[in-house]
């Protein structure tokens, strides 16, 4: 159990440094020149790790408000 608990901190701090680099690869002033239009977006893939990250809060299986994890009330 420990050894889990460990393991998810540590899956939880990748993710944020990921969210991180995300957050500084959108607002590189080299990034907003390229011409870039992939299917999916960096928006979509900070969606799945914030998705990813309210799972290993909430290994129960309970709903999940999602527009509480982005700021918004619902």
């Amino acid at each position: 159990m420990v050894q889990q608990m460990t393991q998810t901190r540590e899956l939880s701090k990748l993710i944020n440094q990921s969210l991180t680099l995300i957050e500084k690869i959108k607002s590189h002033p080299q990034f907003k020149l390229v011409e870039y239009s992939p299917d999916l977006t960096l928006v979509d893939a900070q969606q799945a790790l914030i998705e990813l990250q309210s799972e290993l809060c909430n290994p129960q299986g309970e709903p999940i408000n999602i527009f509480a994890l982005e700021g918004f009330t619902s």
